[in-house]
C-alpha cells in the first residue's frame, strides 16, 4: 500500500452522521441530568429553617436554569448542523468530540458560577467555556462551507453562511462577557441575555428576508 492510499484511509471516517448524533443527544442529556443534582438543601432541617435553606439555593437553581437553556440551545443547534452533514471527515469528527467533551464539562462551571457566582473568575470561566462551545459549533459549519462535498444535497452555501453568523452572534456575546466580569461579574451575567435577544432578532430578520424573497418571485 502506497502513502497516498493509507493518508486516504486515515482521512477515512467509519461512523456516519447518524450514529454520531445519537451519541451527541446521549452526551447532551446525561449534561443536562447532572445539573439537576447540584440544587440540594441539607436533610433534617426544622421547618423554621427551610425557607432560608431555599433562598440558598436560588443561586444554583438560577444557575441551572441559565445552563440548561444553553444546553438546549446548542442542542437544537447541533441537530440544524447534523441535517446539513452528508458525510463525516476526521475534522468534523474532532471538532464535534470537542464540543461533547465540553458539553459533559458544563456543570462544572455550572456549579462553580452558582457558588461564586459574586466573583470574577466563576463568571470569566463560565462565560469562556460557552464561547468556545460556540467557536467549536462555528469551526464546524466553517468546514462543511469550505469542503461542499461533507454537506447533504441541496444545502446552499447562504444556509451555512447564516448558521455561522448565528454560531458568531453566541460567541461574541459570551467572549465579550469575560473582560465585562472583571468589570463587574453581576454586570456579565445581564450581558448574557443578549444572545437569547440577538438570536430572536436575527431569527427575526432571517424570516422577514425569506418573505421578502418569497414575494419577489
Amino acid at each position: 500500500m502506497n502513502n497516498r492510499s493509507f493518508g486516504h484511509l486515515r482521512r477515512e471516517v467509519s461512523v456516519g452522521p447518524e450514529r454520531l448524533l445519537l451519541l451527541g443527544d446521549a452526551v447532551f442529556s446525561i449534561a443536562m441530568t447532572l445539573l439537576a443534582l447540584e440544587i440540594t438543601i441539607p436533610e433534617g432541617l426544622p421547618d423554621s429553617e427551610v425557607a432560608h435553606a431555599v433562598r440558598e439555593a436560588l443561586p444554583a437553581i438560577g444557575a441551572y436554569l441559565l445552563s440548561f437553556a444553553v444546553i438546549g440551545i446548542m442542542w437544537l443547534a447541533q441537530h440544524a448542523l447534523f441535517r446539513l452533514i452528508g458525510s463525516l471527515d476526521r475534522w468534523l469528527l474532532h471538532f464535534y468530540f470537542a464540543l461533547l467533551a465540553l458539553v459533559a464539562a458544563l456543570p462544572f462551571p455550572t456549579r462553580l458560577l452558582s457558588e461564586y457566582g459574586e466573583t470574577t473568575t466563576a463568571t470569566a470561566f463560565y462565560g469562556a467555556s460557552i464561547a468556545v462551545a460556540g467557536a467549536l459549533l462555528c469551526a464546524m459549519y466553517l468546514r462543511l462551507l469550505a469542503k461542499p462535498a461533507l454537506t447533504a444535497t441541496d444545502t446552499s452555501p447562504a444556509v451555512l453562511k447564516q448558521a455561522v453568523s448565528r454560531s458568531v452572534l453566541l460567541i461574541l456575546v459570551f467572549a465579550t462577557s469575560v473582560p465585562v466580569a472583571f468589570f463587574s461579574p453581576s454586570l456579565a451575567k445581564y450581558w448574557w441575555l443578549l444572545a437569547f435577544s440577538a438570536r430572536l432578532l436575527f431569527r427575526r430578520s432571517t424570516d422577514t428576508a425569506e418573505v421578502r424573497t418569497g414575494e419577489v418571485r
